[in-house]
């Protein structure tokens, strides 16, 4: 179990009590490796914001059991669920959440600021998570100075500065046209590809999850299947070969 990076066995979530309440996931088996990019996808109220929410440590299920890297994460306490947060998962949201009055280069340091890393460090840390994201040169911009894009791309660098063990993605593109989101998922793809970066993305939109090798489709908080994303696969093994 160890070598996997996620596993959830046999997960159900339930809100509320008695006549009123709503089985959000129900009976939830699913593994992810190191490395996977994997979309979640699904029709709103499929189950699919409910299973990021608990994989983020967010929420807990109401029955069966989470691991991370081998750790049962309800053996877990608040305190501890929060270290695991802080330390392994990095979160890039639809919104950007992003200070809009600071620079770049502090939005990505406040992150590394929580873990108290010293100022250098945070600085050297900060400038590199930027230029894997192209925005070297946006390092003394205000958000409020930058396109949605160019935002997003903050928030995955934000998401990168702690070198987390996977990244999770909800929405990302929600708030970005066509051309802006489909940069976005190159980028996301790239970091998956050459950084090793494990991805977790949400999503609805079929052209936004074709970016990922693994589809998980959710209905009725349940998974409907899970399939390998065929044509990216043969992509990915032309140009292993090349």
């Amino acid at each position: 179990m160890s070598a996997e990076l996620l596993r959830l066995i046999n997960v159900s979530k339930i809100y509320g009590t008695g006549e009123s309440a709503v089985a959000a996931l129900s009976h939830i088996n699913v593994s992810i490796q190191p490395g996977e990019f994997v979309a979640i996808m699904g029709p709103s109220g499929s189950g699919k914001s409910t299973m990021m929410n608990i994989l983020g440590c967010l929420d807990a299920p109401t029955t069966g059991h989470y691991y991370f890297r081998g750790v049962d994460v309800g053996s877990l306490d608040r305190d501890q669920r929060a270290l695991l947060r802080r330390n392994f998962i990095g979160f890039v949201f639809q919104g950007f959440n992003l200070l809009k009055r600071t620079s770049a280069l502090e939005n990505l340091e406040l992150p590394l600021i929580y873990r108290g890393t010293p100022r250098g460090e945070r600085h050297e840390l900060a400038r590199k998570a930027l230029a894997l994201v192209g925005l070297s040169d946006r390092e003394t911009h205000t958000a409020s100075e930058l396109s949605g894009g160019q935002q997003q791309r903050v928030a995955i660098a934000r998401a990168l500065v702690t070198k987390p063990d996977v990244i999770f993605a909800d929405e990302p593109t929600g708030n970005l046209d066509s051309a802006k989101s489909h940069e976005i998922m190159e980028l996301f793809r790239t970091l998956n590809e050459e950084q090793g970066i494990t991805i977790v993305l949400v999503t609805h939109e079929e052209d936004i999850a074709a970016y990922a090798k693994r589809h998980v489709r959710f209905m009725d908080g349940r998974i409907a299947s899970d399939t390998l994303n065929v044509q990216r696969a043969g992509r990915l093994a032309r140009r292993a070969a090349s």
